[in-house]
């Protein structure tokens, strides 16, 4: 069964988290989802938080730009959490905005290798394993995490263009997709996922997250408009939705039949009740997708 999430948007003050991740938790809603944009909230210290308050919701932070990370601190951290929260926490690692890398001084000449490098000590790290590797740009010598996860944990990666999605299958154990990701885009996205695994031999699960653009309330049609041009999505039915609870479950299933194994509920920026909206989430639309 495809799993609900809902959106805490960064744009959002930091104080607001809690009590988004009440509702979250509260009303039955499966999972969480922070950004880590620049320059609003740090993923990780959010996602802690977050779990901190909560006692069943699973917390996803997506993404983590791998540029502004060392490796092995990226495994620390992300240790701490799997250890204390165990079965709860999801995290995506990626490029990041390449704008944003440049302005903070991290921006590399290729965006993909530092990703496929960063992937492969990550995972290793997560997995317990002593990791000595000299690539491009990541280096460890005999690195082992003292702390490391006592059971095997995911580490996704958000991926759009062709060789990151090819890349996403062969060396991350989950994809995280934008909004505005169609049912038949997902579907193509996953065949270059299912390519990208086949050459890696692997034959594992690949959890596929989704954000859907959804706005919900009288003026919700209204505010979705805006957000979609904000966003230059595209024109379409299946891009985004507004309406009731009817209406975005059946967007929801539309995706989770195309391939999504969590579909994740974005408000919009304008959003005038976050709580309300991960509320709705969880006591509306999950619901009906049971």
């Amino acid at each position: 069964m495809t799993a609900l999430g809902a959106v805490f948007l960064p744009q959002l003050p930091p104080e607001r988290l809690r009590e988004v991740a009440l509702a979250a938790d509260t009303s039955g809603l499966d999972e969480l989802w922070l950004w880590e944009d620049c320059f609003f909230e740090g993923g990780v210290a959010t996602a802690a938080a977050a779990l901190a308050w909560t006692q069943r919701v699973r917390v996803g932070i997506g993404l983590l730009p791998v540029p502004l990370r060392n490796a092995a601190l990226a495994a620390m951290e992300m240790a701490v959490l799997h250890r204390t929260f165990p079965g709860r926490a999801e995290v995506a690692v990626g490029h990041g905005v390449q704008s944003w890398m440049g302005q903070v001084g991290a921006r590399v000449a290729s965006p993909l290798t530092l990703l496929e490098e960063h992937l492969l000590a990550l995972r290793a790290l997560l997995a317990g394993q002593e990791v000595t590797t000299s690539g491009r740009y990541v280096h460890l010598d005999g690195v082992r995490l003292d702390w490391p996860p006592p059971a095997p944990v995911r580490v996704l990666t958000g991926a759009e263009g062709a060789k990151t999605l090819g890349l996403a299958g062969r060396a991350a154990d989950g994809t995280v997709l934008v909004a505005g990701t169609t049912p038949a885009r997902l579907r193509e996205v996953r065949a270059r996922v299912d390519a990208g695994r086949e050459t890696a031999g692997r034959t594992d699960d690949h959890r596929v997250v989704v954000y859907l653009l959804a706005a919900t309330g009288p003026d919700g049609p209204e505010r979705l408009a805006r957000a979609r041009e904000a966003m230059a999505l595209p024109e379409g039915d299946d891009v985004a939705v507004a309406g009731s609870r009817e209406q975005v479950a059946d967007a929801v299933r539309a995706l989770a039949a195309a391939g999504a194994d969590v579909v994740v509920l974005q408000p919009t920026s304008d959003e005038p009740d976050p709580a309300g909206f991960a509320a709705f989430a969880g006591e509306q639309v999950q619901p009906l997708l049971r």
